[in-house]
């Protein structure tokens, strides 16, 4: 059977404790994406989140990594953390026409992270998800989204998610709630367990089993080990692309968890 392609990655490529032990000692500052893009496969702009970005940022960005990598990116705050999402509209706009398209074929998922305070709501989500555009300049455009409030699992909110074809994320964490039901013909996946005492920030047997998750969801599968929302829906078998990111938790060694599952996939 066919299968999509996996990728596995990090959150950002600045950050100090990386440099000596992802980075080379020496590196520059400025050669330290072009480092990240020769050595693994995606990497979360979380940046996006926080503030608007030029286009010319967005196109030197995607000549510093090689082809086939692929970056993902996280909406704008002033998008999501608003209490009415249907009036959300306007900075939307804004932040898919700051320069996404400049990156090209190196264009991922658009992920959308919300409080944990947001609840869910059926109309007003649902308003969200017709918001959310699905080209740019030409170019396909994928969503994910991250909610981290309980009320969201909920059989309703994975029907109306995999209606609209957006990912769920499924958030590995030690607080905010798991839902692992597929609803996108990708699946992206937010591990944020680590353990910086690890050298791969997760055990070997942890990441024998994160390889045999994302191998049976690229083959269009759903893990029997992992919480569902909605257990009694059958989710369609087809490959799918899987993104999977090393994020919070067990940071400064994310990048060698990373590789290391990439290695078990290969």
């Amino acid at each position: 059977m066919t299968a999509g392609t996996i990728r596995a990655g990090i959150g950002g490529w600045i950050f100090e404790p990386w440099r000596g032990t992802f980075y080379p000692e020496g590196l520059s500052k400025a050669k330290e994406l072009n480092y990240a893009g020769q050595h693994l496969q995606t990497i979360e702009i979380n940046s996006t989140y926080y503030g608007t970005q030029k286009p010319e940022t967005f196109a030197k960005w995607a000549g510093q990594v090689p082809d086939g990598f692929i970056f993902s990116v996280k909406g704008n705050r002033f998008v999501t953390n608003r209490k009415v999402l249907a009036e959300a509209g306007e900075s939307m706009e804004r932040f898919i026409k700051s320069g996404l398209a400049e990156l090209g074929d190196r264009l991922g998922p658009l992920i959308w992270q919300f409080a944990p305070t947001k609840k869910f709501d059926i109309e007003d989500f649902g308003a969200f998800l017709d918001l959310l555009p699905r080209k740019e300049a030409g170019l396909p455009l994928r969503h994910a989204v991250e909610v981290r409030n309980p009320s969201f699992i909920d059989p309703d909110f994975i029907a109306l998610a995999r209606k609209k074809n957006v990912a769920i994320v499924y958030a590995e964490h030690f607080e905010y709630p798991e839902i692992a039901d597929v609803t996108s013909d990708f699946v992206y996946a937010r591990l944020q367990k680590g353990d910086d005492n690890i050298e791969t920030a997760y055990s070997t047997d942890a990441l024998d089993k994160w390889a045999e998750r994302a191998q049976l969801w690229a083959k269009g599968g759903v893990p029997d080990d992992l919480p569902l929302a909605a257990p009694n829906e059958k989710t369609q078998k087809h490959p799918r692309d899987v993104f999977v990111y090393f994020i919070h938790e067990g940071k400064v060694r994310a990048p060698q968890a990373a590789q290391a599952l990439t290695r078990r996939i290969q």
